[in-house]
């Protein structure tokens, strides 16, 4: 959970009580439905409750489907609403009181547990869960193949092992279903939900990757078993049924093969290797999830459509978001292959360090999105946004090379996001210890430039600095000069209580190639280059949370008027019942318009008040060309430099005696995991961890 302690940097003392509240209801909602998962597989549910509520809240209007509405997706979009406001809330506060004395209890169920193996570091809460969530599933099999077998009644000729055979593989799907409604929460990139549990997106990846190889499992013994049965009983023909009524058999097998395709990309060898394979075949979700729907018809998918349909709304306001051509201002190249890119900004767009932006250069893949770092602060740069890129790969190659080695004038490029932290937490530490490997620094930048421009203002006691980097090569430190934005305004950095030591592993002499100037390209952006503003305003989450409470209303009201002036008629008429695939199709068109039509609305609307808002910040960009002084000297002041040698991490975490110590780690999985070591092994109680190394 957040532990911030609700006060607001300029935005009133009652924030925290109401966000509190948010939290409590939210709470209360999320066990309420958790519990109803937990009773689904109960004959109690399936024979008892599920008669009752049918009888009760079935209409002209929804059929039969409101129970499901009602039970499964209503209680998910109330929690998404209630997040919404509580992470407009959040968005400005800063936890100023530090890691309080009630609060440590669970800052210790915080610590990694579980630092190496398939799952990676894992925190004792994480555990928690995830047996948690485990032992849901094994319940939940387990009880639907006790009531699945004791229900079993034998025709003339059955085989009692053939039924139950039929059975398990049926009661495999539904137990996979359970997987599916949790899969897309922690890929929807502006979640609503995520921030009132701590959770960002970009963090929570690694809980898609779970759940999702547990959802293939099922998924494809489900499949296996039914098509095996229909192969030992002599029915391999039902393998090619499309009823028109009820489940649809080629449906699930087109579903199950685009997910088997997807599957087999995401595993890490391929992922790593051939990153545009794993890329593309990303985007069978959709042919996987049409056909999921038609497989099962839409009235059963109300299980898993709340996920889903928040997901479909994110992915949207992002699709217009990204039809915008955003204005590069210049960019920065260093000879060791880095890359620093700055983009002009609205004035009034403000984020929280650590955050990420994805980039699309069209000149090398019109559909390929990457994530980066912001490195800037802004409150530090409020016209900027700067990101650094690191030759790691084909498009990161391309692109270094096409702006260090041609004389473009102009880099056309969009950009999704910026995502990250809803509130800013890293003042509430007396020191704070970031480790980094490689290009893993760079996250770290907005850290230090947020908490330069605090330094600067009447706020509270600065926490003290440590960064302690690993590089390869000493061509590689020149990535400190980067630290500091190209800006006119002087940065006094002396009031920081920063100390950076640079280990270089690779070379074991100094050299002073580190020390060269970094080049600067500038670009000349043309009128349908705009500055990057937020696609809903600055006051994102408030317009999302409208965008899902409305687009649902609107697609209940108008699957009420459908069901009751079209699907009711010819289904209550006995010469004809309502195809289970159209009246699917039907319904995800109208909540795919509903989604449209809102979500147009609120891009429309903020983008005139974007508009108006950044013509007056509009200027000839060329002025800034006399920016290049930078305090240099006083970065690498302030380094120390250790070459043909690695950190001793464990030595210097425990020499930190500060009371309540933040411990940041990004960087590869031996330097995250070493470090994780360190913190969970219960020797120092003032060292919190946390890990900001992201998986794509």
């Amino acid at each position: 959970m957040d532990e911030t302690a609700g006060h607001r940097g300029g935005g009133g003392s009652g924030n925290g009580g109401v966000r509190k509240v948010i939290m409590v209801m939210v709470i209360i909602v999320s066990l309420g439905y958790l519990m109803m998962w937990f009773i689904l597989p109960t004959s109690l549910y399936e024979y008892n409750w599920t008669p009752k509520l049918r009888a009760k809240l079935t209409s002209t209007f929804l059929g039969t489907q409101s129970t499901l509405i009602l039970i499964f997706t209503s209680p998910v979009i109330l929690i998404a609403v209630l997040g919404s406001v509580y992470a407009h809330l959040s968005k400005t506060a800063r936890d100023y009181g530090g890691i309080r004395k009630k609060n440590r209890w669970l800052a210790k169920w915080r610590r990694p547990v579980l630092v190496k193996g398939p799952l990676g570091v894992v925190s004792s809460i994480e555990l928690i869960f995830l047996i948690m969530f485990i032992a849901l599933l094994i319940w939940s099999l387990s009880i639907y193949l006790h009531v699945g077998y004791t229900r079993i009644t034998l025709q003339h000729g059955q085989k009692r092992w053939v039924e139950k055979w039929k059975v398990t593989a049926f009661r495999l799907g539904r137990t996979a279903n359970i997987c599916l409604a949790f899969l897309f929460y922690p890929v929807t990139r502006a979640s609503t939900i995520l921030p009132v549990f701590g959770l960002t997106s970009e963090t929570s990846i690694k809980y898609h990757i779970w759940v999702g190889h547990t959802f293939m499992a099922l998924a494809t013994a489900h499949g296996l078993c039914y098509l095996l049965n229909w192969a030992v009983t002599g029915h391999l023909y039902k393998a090619l049924r499309w009823r028109k009524i009820g489940v649809s058999n080629l449906a699930g097998e087109i579903s199950l093969l685009a997910g088997l395709i997807l599957w087999f990309a995401t595993f890490p060898w391929i992922r790593r290797n051939m990153f545009e394979v794993f890329f593309y075949t990303h985007y069978l979700y959709i042919i996987f999830m049409l056909f999921f729907f038609l497989h099962v018809g839409i009235s059963y998918s109300f299980h898993i459509l709340p996920c889903f349909f928040l997901f479909v709304i994110d992915r949207y306001v992002r699709f217009l978001q990204s039809r915008q051509q955003d204005r590069l201002l210049f960019a920065r190249t260093l000879s060791c292959g880095v890359l620093e890119l700055n983009f002009v900004k609205s004035a009034k767009f403000s984020y929280n360090p650590t955050s990420i932006i994805f980039i699309k250069i069209p000149a090398i893949s019109r559909l390929q999105w990457h994530p980066f770092s912001i490195i800037s602060g802004s409150r530090l740069e409020n016209d900027r946004l700067s990101v650094i890129i690191k030759v790691g790969g084909t498009w990161t190659r391309k692109l270094y090379d096409m702006v260090s080695t041609s004389s473009i004038d102009r880099l056309e490029a969009s950009v999704e996001g910026p995502y990250g932290p809803v509130s800013n937490h890293y003042l509430r530490y007396e020191t704070l210890v970031m480790i980094s490997g490689g290009s893993g620094i760079t996250p770290f930048f907005s850290i230090i430039r947020e908490l330069l421009f605090a330094s600067s203002t009447t706020e509270p006691k600065i926490p003290k600095i440590q960064l302690i980097t690993v590089f390869k090569n000493a061509s590689n430190l020149s990535m400190l000069s980067l630290l500091l934005p190209l800006s006119s305004t002087t940065f006094d950095l002396s009031k920081l209580d920063l100390l950076i030591k640079a280990y270089v592993t690779g070379e074991k002499h100094e050299t002073q190639e580190h020390l060269r100037l970094p080049q600067t390209i500038w670009f000349k952006p043309t009128e349908i280059d705009l500055p990057i503003s937020p696609g809903l305003g600055n006051n994102y989450y408030l317009w999302l949370g409208a965008i899902i409470s409305s687009s649902f209303i609107g697609f209940l009201i108008f699957i009420a008027i459908l069901t009751r002036y079209y699907i009711y008629p010819i289904d209550h008429n006995t010469d004809e019942v309502f195809s289970t695939s159209l009246k699917t199709i039907l319904y995800l068109l109208i909540l795919c318009a509903c989604i449209v039509i809102t979500s147009g609305f609120a891009i429309i609307w903020n983008k005139k008040r974007n508009a108006m808002e950044t013509t007056s910040q509009s200027r000839d960009d060329n002025g800034d060309r006399e920016l290049e002084s930078l305090p240099y000297g006083s970065i690498f002041e302030n380094t120390e430099v250790h070459y043909g040698e690695r950190p001793n991490l464990k030595h210097l975490l425990f020499g930190t005696r500060d009371s309540n110590v933040g411990v940041l780690v990004c960087g590869p999985p031996s330097i995250r995991q070493e470090v994780a070591s360190i913190c969970g092994s219960g020797l120092a109680e003032n060292l919190h961890f946390e890990s900001l190394s992201f998986t794509w």
